[in-house]
């Protein structure tokens, strides 16, 4: 069974396939706007073990308020899903928003490796990600997808999300932390 999990080195050669599936649908370049890409990208020795083995620290630093980052990003806790070494899946909660996390981005993203879609992961993961959020101090979750996501509203939705509105091609939900 798939658990949701912090960044592990175990996963190392499976989430590198993962990135190649990426990539192979035209994700990954410069007009991607995804957590992955930004988590990934210049990120120049993941095919090294103990490069993979800093990149997992750093991300699980990422969390902790203290940890250098980039203007406007906010601190964040990084997950993978995970069903033993396989790696199916990243999700990021942000702490909190800023203006242009309340417009656009929200508090939760996610992203399903294109080999393992259409199975329920990205359904399970948010699910899993919100008694998290809620123990981060969230009270409501902002979670956002582009208008013609079909597949990510319907995750959304049947996690409970409820929609507020629609800022220009992005729409944005209001979920409750679980207990």
């Amino acid at each position: 069974m798939p658990d949701l999990v912090a960044p592990l080195v175990a996963v190392h050669r499976s989430y590198l396939a993962g990135l190649d599936e990426f990539r192979a649908e035209g994700r990954l370049g410069r007009d991607d706007r995804s957590g992955l890409a930004a988590e990934a990208e210049g990120v120049p020795d993941l095919h090294d073990a103990r490069g993979f083995e800093r990149y997992v620290e750093a991300l699980r630093a990422l969390a902790l308020e203290e940890t250098p980052r980039p203007e406007g990003w906010v601190p964040a806790t990084h997950l993978w899903y995970v069903a033993g070494d396989a790696w199916i899946g990243r999700l990021s909660i942000r702490h909190r928003l800023t203006p242009i996390l309340l417009a656009h981005g929200g508090h939760i993203g996610y992203d399903v490796r294109p080999s393992m879609r259409r199975r329920g992961h990205a359904t399970a993961m948010l699910r899993l990600a919100l008694p998290i959020a809620g123990s981060l101090g969230i009270t409501r979750i902002l979670v956002t997808c582009d208008i013609e996501n079909v597949a990510s509203r319907k995750v959304i939705e049947a996690n409970g999300g409820v929609l507020e509105d629609q800022r220009g091609a992005v729409l944005r939900y209001w979920l409750q932390p679980a207990s």
